[in-house]
């Protein structure tokens, strides 16, 4: 996948949550299904969070001069919504409340790491492999 691809789908992806989001209440954002789940809140601190993260690792994978080589993991793993898994801690969210803006100014911060990494490409063609945080 080109980078002005996944550009493209980074955009119209998170333009799809901001649109859920907006029409949501503060109560609705924090409400969870039960004890054991996330609200929508914290799912989307999770998405930034996650969204940092990646930057980081991204940035570290291009300065190392080794390739790190993992396992293939069968994408099927992560797209089966039956089979949970557990997020990292540095990846989890907070039981803080947050209001629809102040989630919605997180999504933006982190995207726009994300994004300034991404245009700061000297060949975006370049191709490294390394271990990025287990999410």
């Amino acid at each position: 996948m080109e980078l002005q691809e996944i550009n493209q789908k980074l955009k119209e992806t998170r333009d799809e949550l901001l649109g859920i989001l907006n029409g949501l209440s503060g109560d609705q954002l924090n409400q969870k299904k039960d004890s054991d789940s996330w609200s929508i809140s914290q799912i989307c601190q999770h998405l930034s969070k996650t969204e940092e993260l990646y930057v980081v690792a991204i940035t570290r994978g291009l300065k190392s001069k080794e390739d790190s080589f993992t396992d293939n993991k069968p994408l099927e793993l992560l797209l089966d919504r039956n089979q949970r898994l557990e997020a990292p801690d540095i990846a989890k969210p907070s039981d803080e409340i947050f209001e629809n803006i102040e989630i919605v100014e997180k999504l933006h911060h982190s995207r726009e790491k994300l994004t300034e990494l991404l245009h700061s490409l000297e060949d975006p063609s370049v191709q490294k492999t390394f271990h990025p945080p287990r999410l």
